[in-house]
């Protein structure tokens, strides 16, 4: 049996705030890996190897050292465990992804890149030793490899991104309750 939860708020908009800052967090990273030489960057792309399946958020190739990086894109870190076996499903099939793209991996990275929040920045505090054993390097490590792509790598990291700060903020609707004597009128509304 299976029972399919599906949240929603104010008329989906709870969907276009993540998918909104989760865009935004895409297009940062494409602009960083814009800025180096030698990186080729796939946005969303698909995979199925034997009946395993999903959806990588950033797939980067570095031709000339034949590196390939599975990038994540977190914008809340929830269920930790279910992080941990994502990332290791697609460290693991990166070669085979990158095949199928017309690449040769010889160097695989994963990174894990996570919006920073308080909240986000607390569950890393409570499960350090466990994130740190899966990705044992951090941001600055990342941004090194990121120039030189030389051997694996599993990273995970915080990216401040102050305008994302206020998503919800054109999200606000104000409402206003009716007076008993009749409908009220509300100066420059519709």
């Amino acid at each position: 049996m299976r029972l399919d939860l599906v949240p929603r708020w104010r008329g989906g908009d709870l969907d276009r705030v993540l998918n909104a800052r989760h865009s935004a967090m895409a297009e940062s990273m494409v602009a960083a890996f814009g800025r180096l030489d030698g990186w080729i960057i796939r946005p969303e792309v698909s995979f199925s190897i034997w009946g395993e399946r999903g959806v990588i958020d950033l797939l980067a190739w570095h031709p000339a050292r034949r590196a390939i990086a599975v990038i994540e894109l977190k914008t809340e870190l929830v269920d930790i465990g279910e992080l941990l076996a994502t990332a290791d499903r697609r460290r693991r099939l990166a070669s085979r992804i990158g095949r199928e793209q017309g690449w040769d991996p010889a160097i695989v990275g994963s990174w894990i890149v996570v919006l920073d929040t308080s909240t986000n920045a607390d569950r890393i505090r409570r499960h350090k030793a466990l994130l740190r054993a899966a990705f044992p390097t951090g941001g600055r490590a990342m941004s090194r490899w990121m120039r030189d792509p030389n051997s694996a790598i599993s990273s995970l990291s915080l990216r401040s991104m102050p305008e994302l700060r206020n998503a919800r903020a054109g999200l606000v609707k104000r409402v206003r309750r009716q007076r008993s004597d009749g409908p009220s009128v509300v100066p420059g509304g519709s």
